[in-house]
């Protein structure tokens, strides 16, 4: 197979989520899957063996959702993909789609928690307010909750008694506070741990009349369970040893924790005996577990894959579980190598990806990781699989502001945001070079979102360092973005820059790459969507025309969607569409 053909195979190969299923009826599950080309939402009949497909948008689906009885299937439909709309539903086993509230005005998505009764909460953000709605079917639907910070429902209980609520109303969208309350909108009981330290509710117990709530907390600098009971007040700290930031998950009983620990971009599950205390390790492959649940039974299935193994769903019970192959398997990819970097504020991770054919040093890809809060992994990754196939080594930094090294490394990012993040790709950068691993003349800044918008900062502010920089879908101007973009992203604005643009000008405008735009020197290609509340076709128009005026060699490809896309060849014109800018523009 050429490189061309294999990398987009990748792309191609069919790919699922973790199926998720119905509290009281488990045989009843949904998924989404890239089987017809876009990502569209699937039920599974587990006892019949039969799937069929839920959802066809134009554009793709990208949320879902299954009640607890399993009687209805839910998802989220936006217009163009701009992710703002409003939840529709359909019967399980198939029949016209209906929407879930008829007459709410559309907005952007926060979530959905379904209970027994066939109450839902639906959170819709819109007009600088967010809001939560009771909906029961044949009744108006209800307010709950209202406030101009962000919030969002977390969960029901399955009885429809109690909803969780996080929310940012004490300042601080980064580290929400968490309610519980009524149907009534009465609040039963609250967590607020303070500043910097976050509480973010999952799920109450699947046990119906069960109140206890699993939560996250950050109490000791690391995500880590919590089980409370919002009417006594009760919290229990689920603490464990080994390194690593925790997520968990209740076992279908009640009386057990999976525990999913991530530690230096890989995967650990346990299971937590609640009763006891005793704490079990799962057996899973070296790599990373995209997301895990508890069956009936105690057995456990993940989505698992690692850089050179394409994903695939597996349970702990040794099986693969296989719903929806939709033909051959993506080609496999060549392992990382971890690299450790000390830098001003402290050890830095990092992943190199290396070419199979080519001698080092090679031309090399700074790929910036989505975020900030998130961080690159040990996972399957078809873009940096193409990248490899075209001969550039790909290095992944987990800098300052990363997901995954606890609650201190990714709060770092005070005052001086996106320069931080830059000092420590500056350092890695340094550090490949002199071990001879990347050509120092031949090296591309290149990422999406946060990414993105680091790297047109770098470009501006460093650069002498860079030979070429490819941006999608980046924030280019802090001001305008916050002007033009979706509430939640104004509230993270607003959280990691201390306020709102009138009330931090100087912040705003420091860490925008439109105020260095005068000293880019590389060629750029610049990635964006024309239906982008994220990042915002504005600011991003606002960057170019100075890149113009300017006279810096530049283009610019767009698309009629958010982000990335959820249809697969568009993700694919965009891959080409960056090799081929890089090939043009760093020789090998």
């Amino acid at each position: 197979m050429k490189a061309e053909e294999r990398w987009q195979a990748r792309f191609r190969a069919s790919r699922m989520t973790l199926p998720s299923w119905a509290r009281q009826a488990p045989n009843r599950s949904i998924y989404r899957s890239n089987a017809t080309g876009k990502w569209e939402v699937y039920a599974w009949d587990r006892v019949a063996g039969t799937t069929r497909q839920v959802t066809d948008r134009p554009k793709g689906t990208a949320y879902s959702a299954i009640d607890p009885t399993g009687q209805w299937i839910y998802w989220f439909a936006d217009t163009d993909g701009d992710e703002f709309g409003m939840w529709w539903r359909q019967p399980f086993t198939g029949g016209p789609d209906e929407p879930v509230a008829p007459g709410l005005p559309p907005g952007q998505p926060g979530g959905i928690a379904l209970s027994t009764t066939g109450v839902a909460a639906i959170s819709l953000a819109g007009e600088g307010t967010f809001r939560i709605h009771l909906v029961r079917e044949g009744e108006p639907y209800r307010l709950l909750y209202e406030h101009t910070e962000a919030a969002w429902v977390c969960d029901m209980s399955l009885d429809g008694s109690l909803i969780a609520i996080n929310h940012g109303e004490y300042g601080d969208f980064r580290h929400p506070a968490l309610r519980v309350v009524r149907p009534s909108g009465e609040t039963i009981s609250e967590i607020y741990d303070g500043p910097g330290k976050g509480v973010i509710g999952l799920t109450f117990a699947p046990v119906l009349g069960d109140r206890r709530l699993l939560a996250l907390h950050e109490r000791r600098q690391r995500h880590e369970p919590l089980v409370w009971d919002p009417v006594t007040g009760e919290q229990r700290e689920i603490w464990l040893r080994d390194p690593g930031e925790l997520d968990a998950e209740w076992y279908d009983d009640g009386r057990g924790l999976l525990i999913l620990r991530e530690d230096r971009a890989r995967s650990y599950l346990h299971r937590y005996d609640l009763a006891g205390g005793g704490l079990t390790p799962i057996d899973t492959p070296h790599g990373v577990i995209d997301a895990a649940a508890p069956r009936p039974g105690g057995h456990v299935e993940y989505s698992w894959s690692s850089a050179s193994h394409p994903p695939v769903i597996r349970s702990s019970n040794g099986q693969v579980v296989v719903v929806n192959p939709g033909g051959p398997p993506a080609p496999p990819s060549v392992p990382v190598e971890d690299l450790d970097v000390e830098g001003e504020g402290g050890r830095i991770h990092a992943l190199v990806s290396k070419p199979e054919t080519g001698t080092a040093p090679y031309p090399a890809v700074f790929l910036l990781h989505h975020g900030p809060a998130e961080h690159d992994r040990d996972a399957f990754s078809p873009e940096v699989a193409a990248w490899v196939d075209a001969g550039f080594a790909v290095v992944r930094i987990n800098y300052r502001g990363s997901t995954g090294y606890g609650s201190a490394w990714r709060d770092a990012l005070h005052g001086d945001v996106g320069r931080i993040e830059l000092a420590d790709v500056a350092a890695v950068r340094s550090h490949v070079v002199e071990r001879g691993i990347a050509d120092p003349g031949r090296l591309v800044l290149a990422g999406s979102a946060w990414g993105g918008y680091l790297t047109l900062l770098g470009l501006g502010t460093q650069p002498d360092l860079w030979a070429a920089g490819i941006a999608a879908v980046p924030i280019a101007c802090h001001q305008t973005s916050y002007e033009d973009e979706a509430e939640s992203l104004r509230a993270y604005h607003r959280a990691l820059l201390g306020g709102s643009p009138e009330e931090q000008p100087e912040r705003y405008a420091a860490s925008s790459p439109i105020t260095y735009v005068d000293q880019v020197k590389a060629p750029l290609l610049i990635l964006a969507g024309e239906n982008d509340t994220r990042c915002p076709l504005r600011q991003i128009e606002k960057y170019v025309a100075k890149l113009a005026e300017l006279g810096r060699e530049h283009e610019v490809y767009t698309y009629d969607a958010i982000r990335g896309s959820l249809v697969v060849s568009e993700r694919i014109a965009q891959i080409a569409a960056q090799l081929e800018f890089a090939r043009k523009h760093v020789t090998h």
